[in-house]
Formats: structure tokens, sequence, C-alpha cells
């Protein structure tokens, strides 16, 4: 009898569930859309209340779809958008202010008030992370310090705080359980992933009660289960991760120097780098990739804000075109860029650059230039972007020969072959794309026996198409020539 994880996938722009059998198939799947918010210049919010309303009823829905199926429903394994902050009421389960998305800017100037030597030297060594407003940390202290009443009633132990996961688990044990796992702690930067624990001396650095942090668990650990009168029957939470290294997981990158890149709204390079903690000398983070039986195996990761985010930007507000199908269509109708490139700063600009002020611009516009053209810029702002986190990694020492990508993007074939040319590396697009999700299941499975090992996990990887560079040189260097003095000319207007 074939036996199934229920992996939830909390995104960015929606929720998803999906119903994964242990050879790694996606038996059944359901999403939905959300509300972005955006009240201020930088700012970007969701709604709690939607979050859960949506990851609810997609659940739901696979779970009532899997009653026609033979097998059990074993497990839940959850992954999620990562340094999303919120903070609920213990008693109410109600939050106190809307989520600050990871994305949201609005605390780049508290980041530059405590960015001394010292100060950032401290962070790094204990986080693996830089001082910025994309981490956990100053976002919590600001809705303590702005929510009326919200810092005196954490204080008194009122208030709970927790990325999405833990909002999630908090919801679906109906408040039996306030759980975190030790990728998503390691994304506040207010814990320590060489001691494992919550950092006292950042806690006070940031103004944070202890007492409203989740307890933090490996990766594949007992998060709780899920109240039978909340989806209908009773279901151990057993796996959870941070989107990204659940993707690093589900493309089985379990050996040093594996690399995988993920595109979906942002994008997101990690590297699994073992036993090691590696300190990049050229602003890369050092992360936990993942957590298994109390050992920390660690990564190095690169972060674009805004990559499969500004073709729907171009989608929804500019209605440059219909689908990403159409987007894929106006690329390839043209046998070059035409001199336009695009540098998608929507939310600023992530690493190696840490550029929080930073704007999107678009150069080299002509009379001529059309819905063609901006797509076709978009699309190979995302690859130029990749170029900038891999020389980074490369210039850190990594020795990189093969890179494994996922995400929405890559199902465009016309990105891949201009992400392979970029990078001058081959690129391998796994048969199921489906790697975030996969990678939760996986977690889930291993903790309730589904699995054996990561060796059999790894078994389940299957090979897509792959895509091999086949650029000219000089055009390649001609392209991130342009890219470099575009992100530049960013960089200058920024600090106007």
């Amino acid at each position: 009898m074939q036996a199934y994880i229920l992996s939830i996938d909390q995104g960015t722009t929606s929720s998803r569930a999906l119903l994964v059998d242990q050879d790694g198939n996606v038996a059944h799947s359901e999403q939905q859309e959300f509300a972005q918010y955006f009240p201020n210049d930088g700012w970007v919010e969701h709604d709690p209340r939607e979050i859960w309303k949506t990851t609810l009823s997609t659940a739901s829905k696979v779970l009532q779809h899997a009653k026609g199926l033979s097998g059990n429903v074993e497990a839940i394994g959850i992954t999620n958008q990562r340094e999303t902050t919120i903070v609920w009421d213990r008693h109410t389960g109600e939050p106190v202010y809307n989520a600050i998305v990871w994305q949201d800017r609005r605390t780049a100037d508290v980041c530059r008030s405590l960015n001394d030597p010292g100060t950032s030297e401290v962070i790094q060594d204990k986080t693996g992370l830089l001082l910025d407003p994309y981490f956990s940390a100053t976002k919590l202290a600001w809705i303590l310090d702005q929510v009326p009443g919200a810092r005196q009633r954490a204080n008194r132990g009122d208030l709970a705080f927790g990325t999405v996961d833990a909002f999630l688990i908090w919801h679906l044990t109906g408040g039996a359980s306030h759980a975190t796992d030790a990728t998503n702690a390691s994304r506040t930067m207010m814990f320590n992933i060489r001691t494992n624990e919550w950092d006292r001396e950042l806690l006070k650095l940031f103004s944070v009660p202890e007492n409203c942090l989740p307890e933090v668990k490996d990766c594949a650990d007992n998060f709780g289960v899920a109240d039978s009168r909340v989806l209908g029957q009773a279901l151990p939470i057993l796996g959870v991760a941070g989107d990204q290294q659940a993707a690093l997981f589900g493309q089985a990158c379990f050996e040093p120097g594996m690399l995988k890149s993920t595109y979906g709204t942002g994008c997101f390079l990690v590297i699994n780098t073992g036993a090691v903690l590696v300190k990049s000398r050229h602003r890369m983070l050092s992360t936990i990739g993942y957590r298994l039986d109390g050992q920390t195996h660690y990564a190095m990761e690169g972060s674009i804000f805004v990559a499969g985010a500004v073709m729907q930007w171009l989608r929804d507000e500019l209605h440059v075109f219909k689908d990403s199908e159409e987007s894929a269509e106006l690329a390839q109708s043209l046998e070059d860029n035409c001199g336009v490139y695009m540098v998608p700063a929507l939310t600023g600009l992530g690493a190696p650059h840490w550029l929080p002020d930073a704007r999107g611009a678009v150069f080299g516009m002509t009379r001529d230039t059309g819905k063609a053209q901006l797509a076709r810029a978009a699309l190979e702002s995302v690859a130029y972007q990749s170029a900038d986190l891999l020389e980074a990694i490369q210039s850190d020492g990594g020795s990189i020969n093969r890179l494994r990508i996922d995400g929405g993007m890559t199902n465009n074939s016309w990105f891949c072959q201009f992400l392979s040319d970029i990078l001058d590396l081959p690129v391998d697009r796994p048969a199921n794309t489906e790697t975030t999700a996969l990678g939760a299941a996986y977690l889930a499975g291993l903790k309730c026996g589904l699995y054996a090992s990561l060796e059999s996990i790894s078994k389940n990887w299957r090979a897509g198409p792959a895509f091999e560079p086949r650029m000219d040189a000089e055009q390649r260097k001609q392209h991130l020539k342009c890219w470099k003095k575009a992100v530049d000319m960013v960089a200058r207007f920024a600090k106007r």
C-alpha cells in the first residue's frame, strides 16, 4: 500500500499543498494566491489570516482527495517563506499586526544605526548573516515598538513570535506547539548557528524578550500533532525547513560542494559546505543547510530579492503579458536584447550588493522598445544576478562544475538556456521541479521511517533536461559588462 506525505509549501505569493508519495511523485496538489500589501515605499506585508486560511483550504482539499486513493497519509511536512515575521496572541491566535515580509525594507535606517564594524562582526560571526532588514530581528523589534501595547504584552508572555512555519504549526496544533526548525531560526539574526541556540547578546541588541521565541528543533523532528478538529484527521508534523533549505534537501544536495538555485519570487543559490561553517569574504551568507539528529550541516547562500517577482510585476502592474508562457515567447521573438538591461531592484538589491535603498531601473530604451524587450530584459536580469552570486561563491573558494535548478521560472527553457550561457556552466533541471515541497516531504518521511537514509532519498532524484553553455565568450563578457554598469548606476542613484 502506498504511503503519502502532506507537504505544505507556504510561499510569498501563494499557499500550496501537495500529496507526495514515497517515490517523490506528486499525486495531487492545490494552490491559492493571496494579496500582497505595500503600505509605504519599500514595505511589503501579508495578512496572516489569509496565510492561514489559504494554507488550511489547500491542505484540506488535498486530504479530501487522498481519501479516494489507495494508501495512507503518514505525516505532514512544512516549508515556508523565510524571514517573514509574525507576532500573535498566545491566547487567541490573533496576529497583532500584518506579517512583515522578507522583502520589506522598513528597518533599513535601524540597521544603518547599528552598523558599526564591531556589531556587524559579532552578528556575522554568530549568525552567518549580514546586518540587513531582510532578516527577522529588526522586523520583530519594529512590531513590538510600533504596535501600541505590544512590547508590554510580550514582556508579560502574552505574545508569540514566529516565522511562517511556527505560525502554521501553532494553528495546526490548536496552540499546543510553538516550535520552529534550525533552518528558519538561522534566518532570524537572533540564533547562534555555532551553538544552535537563541543568543542572549543578540536578543539584548535587538530588544527582543526571549519568552516570545519558539522552541528550535531538528528539521526532521516531532513538531506536534495537527488537531483532528483542524484538518479532519490527526497527523504528526514531522518535517520542517525554510523554503531554500527544503529545496537543497529536495534536490538531494547532500555532499559538500553540491549547488542548487531556486527561481521563485526571489532567487536563492545555496551550496552545501558540510560540517564546515564557511565565512564569506564576498558578502555571501553562511547558514544552516539542515540539522538532523542534532548534527548541523552548513551552507553558503546568495539571496536575490526579485526574480519571478519582476515577471509578476510586468504581468499584473504593466500588463506586458498574460502568463509566463507568453513571456517566454516574447523573449524568443528577438535575436538579441536590443541593448536593453533591467535592474529589478523593486525591493532593494540582495547579495552580493546589499543595497536596501536601491530601486529598479531600465537602461537602453529607445522608441522601438516594447513588450518583447521588457520581457527579455527581465528574464535576463535574473541570470545576471545569478552570475554575481556564482562569482562571489567562486571567489570564496567554491569549486563549481554543475548547477541544479528548480522553481517556477525554470519551466521556461529559454531562460534555462540563457542562464547556462551567462554562467558558462552546465545546468540540470530535475524531472520533478517541485523540489521545495519534496524537501519538506522527504524530511517528514525520514522521521516517520519512509526513508532509511539520505542515500535512499538521493535515489529519488531524476534528471530532466540538461542545458550546456553555447554563448560566445566575448558576447558573455559584453553582457556582464553592461549589467555591472547598470547596477553601478542604480547604486549611485540610491545614494543621492
